[in-house]
Order: structure tokens, then C-alpha cells, then sequence
């Protein structure tokens, strides 16, 4: 375990970074930020009191519609997919009123709106597309993966790496919502259990309600991404 003593961290950054079970003790932390997407089902503890129930509670309450993100049956799905289109069209209409270019502005390094919608497609493809649905070619070319999938044996040429025009990014994500819509629209409990290998783990098998339950968290923890980053350009 690696140990710092009195050093100073002060504006460091740390992205994807494995920080499970790390401990700060007489550290000054005011200031700190902290983003982190799996909170839920672990703790995060500060001067002795567990702080995820608070944060959970706090979001769920920012974006009416997040606390159905981890439904388990047919029709518990299909209102919690209602619900993250309903937010992510309310976030597309802010950004068109907003200036020009700011699809494409990316804020402190981060995706713009354009790539966070590039990668939804690439996360839907990835988890209904190839994990449930078993398409022989699941991945359209618009769509935005992480930098470290070209280790897992993917060919990143398949991937627009320029900048498409923004009413193509709309119109593949459109089609991709309407596949998810599809699906939901006749899935069974049978289904829903039904064992699958996992996008990036093929020799790992879930359900095909964990699949589901990913892409509703992507839907979600992108959208807050996108958000906030869009109150900053608004600042």
C-alpha cells in the first residue's frame, strides 16, 4: 500500500484512477471534488459518517426518473427509459438554444455533448446491441469509445475519430433509443433472466437485466456529466 506524508496534493487530478479503500487522515480537503459514477453499493465515509445515502438521495432528487434507473421487471424499465428520454430531450433542447459551437466545447478536458451522445450510441451498441441482442456487427462508426477499448481487441478504425455534424450524431441516436424502446416494448421476465456474456467479458455471463440496468446508468451518470458541463459554459 503506498503511503504519502505530508505531501502536498494541492489541484492534483486524478482520472480513472483505483482509489478503493484509500484513507486521508488529518488531510485538509476543502475544496475536494469528487465524481465517482459507483458509489452505489459502497461507502464513502467522511469524519466517520457514510455520505453515499445523502448523495444518492440529493440526485435522485436533481434528476426526477434517476431512482428508476435499477427497476427489475418489464414495465418498471420501460417507465425508467421513458423517463432518461424525456431528460435527455430537455438537455438536447437547452444546448441547441445555447451559442454556437457548443455541442463541440469541451469543458476542463472533458467530452462535449456531442461525444457524451457519441458514446451513449457506443455504450448501447456495446451492452443491447452485441451483449444482448448478439448482432454480428453491432458498433456504428459514430459511435465514441473509450481510448482503452482498442486493448480489448476492438479495431478503433471502425470509429469516426473527426468531429461528425452534429444532426448525425442526432440521427444515430435517435435510432439507437428506438432500438432500446423496441426492446423494452416486448421483453418478458423470461427474457429479462436469461444469461448473456458481458460486453467485456465474454467468458463472464449475466442477466439480461444487468445489461439493461448499464445502459440506464450510463443513460443517467452522462447526462449529469453533460449538464454540468453546460452550467459551466452557461457561467
Amino acid at each position: 500500500m503506498t503511503t504519502f506524508v505530508d505531501e502536498d496534493l494541492r489541484g492534483a487530478r486524478f482520472e480513472r484512477s483505483m482509489l478503493v479503500g484509500a484513507k486521508i487522515r488529518g488531510g485538509d480537503v476543502r475544496g475536494l471534488e469528487i465524481d465517482a459514477p459507483w458509489l452505489r453499493g459502497g461507502t464513502l465515509t467522511v469524519n466517520g459518517v457514510d455520505v453515499v445515502p445523502f448523495v444518492e438521495a440529493q440526485l435522485n432528487q436533481r434528476f426526477p426518473g434517476r431512482s428508476l434507473r435499477h427497476a427489475t421487471d418489464p414495465a418498471g424499465l420501460r417507465k425508467a427509459w421513458a423517463s432518461v428520454e424525456r431528460a435527455w430531450a430537455d438537455a438536447v433542447d437547452r444546448v441547441r438554444l445555447m451559442a454556437g459551437g457548443s455541442v463541440d466545447f469541451s469543458v476542463d478536458g472533458e467530452w462535449s455533448f456531442a461525444q457524451t451522445l457519441r458514446h451513449l450510441v457506443f455504450a448501447t451498441d456495446a451492452w443491447l446491441g452485441k451483449s444482448i441482442l448478439r448482432l454480428p456487427h453491432p458498433f456504428h462508426p459514430l459511435g465514441q469509445p473509450h481510448a482503452e477499448y482498442e486493448t480489448d481487441g476492438y479495431d478503433m478504425s471502425l470509429f469516426a475519430m473527426e468531429r461528425p455534424a452534429f444532426a448525425d450524431v442526432l440521427e444515430v441516436r435517435a435510432e439507437r433509443q428506438a432500438m432500446v424502446r423496441e426492446f423494452l416494448a416486448t421483453v418478458t421476465p423470461q427474457l429479462l433472466a436469461e444469461p448473456r456474456p458481458t460486453a467485456w467479458s465474454p467468458e463472464h455471463e449475466e442477466p439480461v437485466l444487468h445489461g439493461l440496468n448499464v445502459i440506464l446508468n450510463e443513460e443517467w451518470e452522462h447526462l449529469r456529466f453533460a449538464l454540468r458541463d453546460l452550467d459551466a459554459q452557461a457561467d
